[in-house]
């Protein structure tokens, strides 16, 4: 939905900011993907499983993403219970994936695989920590919605429904490219 009143330069930039921004997150994920297959046939490479908790994980992101398009098509819809329990249950699964990743560390280091241990355990560490890094970016921008559902009125302005929109986008965002990362980690 485009804001009449919002002059379309201002709207395509903030569009046009969240996907460079995106751009470039993927092409530094493409580059760490590229440098873990490179590195890997140079020997001195230590197999291991994935903790269970990776997998838990993804069921939890991928059902925060449906949340996060739950709020946000009820904000379109202007209906402000359902936008209200949508988007504190996508900050609360949010938090609970950083939970369950942290929970994957510590199950990585139970099992004796450390970030010093060897490369291909440096590069695990590596590639979910930083993208949990882009979780917690993800987090504090539907904080900010989950203050702005609770202290502000619930007017549906133009510029509400976008700000929503790009953090929904983002959202996704970070939920393909936690996919990504796991089926890449599980087919190496």
């Amino acid at each position: 939905m485009i804001d009449k009143n919002l002059a379309p330069s201002r709207y395509q930039a903030l569009k046009f900011g969240l996907w460079i921004g995106m751009a470039s997150i993927t092409m530094m994920f493409a580059a760490l993907t590229s440098a873990y297959l490179v590195r890997r046939p140079a020997g001195n490479w230590y197999e291991f499983k994935l903790p269970v908790q990776f997998f838990v994980s993804t069921i939890i992101i991928i059902a925060s993403s449906i949340t996060m398009e739950w709020a946000y098509k009820s904000l379109k819809n202007q209906n402000q219970k359902n936008y209200n329990y949508g988007i504190v249950l996508t900050f609360g699964l949010g938090i609970l994936f950083l939970v369950s990743q942290i929970l994957s560390w510590k199950a990585l280091v139970a099992s004796g695989i450390t970030i010093d241990l060897s490369v291909s355990g440096s590069f695990l560490y590596a590639l979910s920590g930083i993208h949990a890094v882009h979780v917690i970016g993800g987090i504090a921008a539907i904080m900010v919605c989950v203050a702005n559902a609770f202290l502000n009125s619930f007017t549906v302005s133009s510029m509400r429904l976008l700000k929503v929109d790009l953090v929904r986008q983002y959202w996704h965002f970070v939920d393909i490219l936690w996919i990504y990362l796991l089926l890449f980690l599980i087919l190496q």
